[in-house]
């Protein structure tokens, strides 16, 4: 999908690291109004993602760029600025995973910028999702990341963890190799946060929910991921997460574009306005792709566009969009 690029399968363990040394970050009251404060820890029930007060949350927001291409945008300034002037009620970190540069190879450096979009997020009062942003399956790194990123805050509601991005098709089953892996991270993970939401991955770049959502895993709290390119994936794809809602699972679209799937071409935004409509319609959250200066259609900032203070200048067609879309949900007071 999207930007493909053909990555080196390099099984390097991380060195060893002070993640686990990290101390649990303070718990802050969420700023008064905030998405945080108006839902409180979500959790999924009966099928959909609801805040505490037990009805329907549906999250608006933006994905970060791979994390080790796109490193200034892992801000505070870039957090703030999606918050005041964006209105998002989330952001998505998305830690790479892949390649030589890594945080397979760099733990300490990648834990470092997911803090700091975490402790962003977390005096916003939105919800920010960690995202372990691979196409192939390295469990024991992803399971080390994750559980110092559960130690480190896994006592605050605003965390979301994804611990595989976008399994991919090819050779790969979710009964025999995706789910396996999820109980394996997502089983560490639980053993030291049993309660905040984990959305998971299938293959076929998170779109094979339907077949997931036949043999579901099973940890409380958990949805599945819905990956889609507007430009590209259209009603078959919305009939197979029609499927998988009608077996029970609940959905997030923790990446979508408005283009096509490999992160160029024009914008379709008779696929993207049904898309958001069919998502608003289920109660079914979404998250762009995404906040980078690549000179690509999906990128939200043109080139050499800095980490905040954004005007219309800076913002490609894709960012005017998203960011008009995202401002008018929270004017609407939409949930």
């Amino acid at each position: 999908m999207r930007h493909w690029l053909v990555f080196a399968a390099m099984i390097l363990a991380p060195p060893a690291s002070v993640l686990a040394a990290n101390a649990p970050a303070q718990q802050i009251a969420a700023p008064e109004g905030s998405p945080v404060a108006l839902h409180g820890a979500l959790s999924v029930q009966d099928g959909k993602v609801v805040g505490e007060h037990g009805r329907p949350v549906i999250l608006r927001g933006m994905s970060l760029f791979w994390s080790q291409w796109a490193p200034q945008y892992y801000s505070r300034e870039t957090v703030d600025w999606l918050v005041e002037d964006w209105k998002v009620s989330a952001v998505r970190a998305a830690i790479a995973a892949e390649g030589g540069d890594s945080a397979r190879q760099h733990s300490d450096r990648e834990f470092a910028k997911a803090s700091a979009v975490i402790d962003a997020a977390v005096r916003n009062g939105i919800y920010v999702l960690v995202d372990w942003h691979a196409h192939r399956a390295y469990p024991e790194e992803a399971e080390r990341f994750l559980t110092a990123i559960a130690r480190k805050y896994g006592h605050l509601p605003n965390l979301i963890y994804e611990p595989f991005n976008e399994p991919l098709r090819e050779g790969v089953d979710w009964s025999r190799d995706v789910k396996p892996y999820h109980q394996q991270v997502v089983g560490a993970i639980r053993a030291i946060d049993p309660d905040n939401l984990v959305i998971v991955g299938s293959p076929s770049w998170s779109q094979d929910v339907d077949i997931a959502a036949k043999d579901p895993l099973g940890f409380a709290n958990v949805a599945y991921t819905l990956h889609y390119y507007a430009a590209t994936h259209k009603e078959a794809l919305r009939a197979k997460a029609d499927a998988a809602l009608a077996e029970g699972a609940a959905l997030m679209i923790t990446e979508f574009g408005t283009v096509e799937a490999t992160g160029d071409g024009d914008i379709d935004i008779e696929s993207s306005n049904a898309w958001w409509d069919w998502a608003e319609e289920n109660d079914i959250s979404w998250l762009n792709w995404s906040i980078t200066d690549k000179d690509e259609t999906s990128a939200a900032l043109k080139p050499g566009t800095g980490p905040s203070g954004w005007t219309d200048a800076d913002l490609t067609e894709n960012g005017k969009l998203l960011r008009a879309r995202l401002r008018a949900a929270a004017e609407g007071k939409q949930r």
